[in-house]
């Protein structure tokens, strides 16, 4: 990485700054890091250092391991010296401590770029990736709808047909089940939106077919309402065929998942997880970590 993106302050960057303990574990001092990260009062820099805490103990991961209370001599204005409360840090604990600090302030900004790049960590469960990528289509298919809708009135279909028009697409690509009978059988209230209950597979099936739909009414310059029907619903069934030559799930069977309103909660309220390598997850007390579980 160039040096012009590592933190630095009086000609020391954070590398610099790093000691080893007795675990031969890799350490910063929490009162040089204050200088570095742009903090002039301790007490500030030390709330900074609280929310941190708050954040490695959120994310999965033991605070103890990172975050070690220590005293540090500094030599007074008289001459005379006298300890200060002071932090031993792990690189993670330095990491967590950039991410809650002042982004107002130029040196934190630079920092949360360093580490954005030096931190070895994955933000996201499985789960929550999955959230996110089932949200994403929920969100595309959605679009892609209306798309259709739009290409549908091009195509000639009136406004009062547009509910067969759609469940055309449906009943090819679920067997000859049609919106209302494809909720019936996977338990769905009439009440919620079909896409809704879909889990992600389903999702990008369903968004195919729109989408190549879309692309035949224009290519084939379709202008009537029943031959627009049609097309949707032989688009349909190609893409259901298709999927039975690779020996996938007919969507009708595929069970009706999470509504996706407890999804996109669920991702709202969600604390990202941070797995730490077995290095890190050591953090000051380095090998000794493991031997101690």
């Amino acid at each position: 990485m160039p040096d012009k993106q590592v933190p630095t302050i009086a000609g020391q960057s954070f590398e610099d700054l790093k000691k080893t303990n007795d675990h031969e574990a890799e350490y910063w001092s929490a009162r040089d890091l204050q200088s570095l990260l742009g903090y002039g009062q301790w007490r500030r820099f030390e709330d900074a250092v609280e929310r941190a805490i708050t954040s490695c103990e959120q994310s999965g991961n033991k605070p103890d391991h990172h975050f070690a209370g220590a005293g540090k001599m500094v030599e007074l204005g008289s001459g005379s010296v006298r300890e200060v409360e002071d932090y031993h840090l792990s690189r993670f604990a330095c990491y967590l401590i950039a991410q809650n600090g002042d982004p107002r302030k130029p040196e934190i900004a630079s920092a949360q770029k360093y580490f954005a790049v030096q931190a070895r960590r994955q933000e996201l469960t499985d789960q929550l990736m999955a959230d996110r990528e089932r949200l994403e289509l929920r969100k595309q298919t959605s679009e892609e709808f209306k798309a259709l809708s739009g290409a549908a009135q091009q195509a000639g279909v009136q406004n009062r047909m547009f509910g067969i028009f759609h469940d055309a697409g449906y009943k090819g690509l679920y067997g000859g089940l049609g919106g209302e009978e494809i909720k019936t059988r996977k338990g769905i209230p009439s009440r919620e939106n079909l896409m809704d209950r879909m889990n992600a597979t389903e999702l990008a099936a369903n968004q195919f077919r729109m989408t190549q739909t879309r692309d035949k009414l224009a290519r084939e310059g379709i202008r009537d309402q029943q031959q627009a029907i049609r097309a949707h619903q032989e688009v349909g069934k190609e893409v259901r065929d298709a999927i039975e030559r690779i020996g996938g799930t007919p969507p009708e069977h595929i069970p009706a998942a999470e509504h996706i309103k407890e999804v996109e909660k669920r991702i709202k309220t969600s604390t990202p997880k941070l797995e730490l390598d077995e290095k890190d997850a050591g953090g000051l007390l380095g090998e000794a970590a493991d031997k101690g579980k």
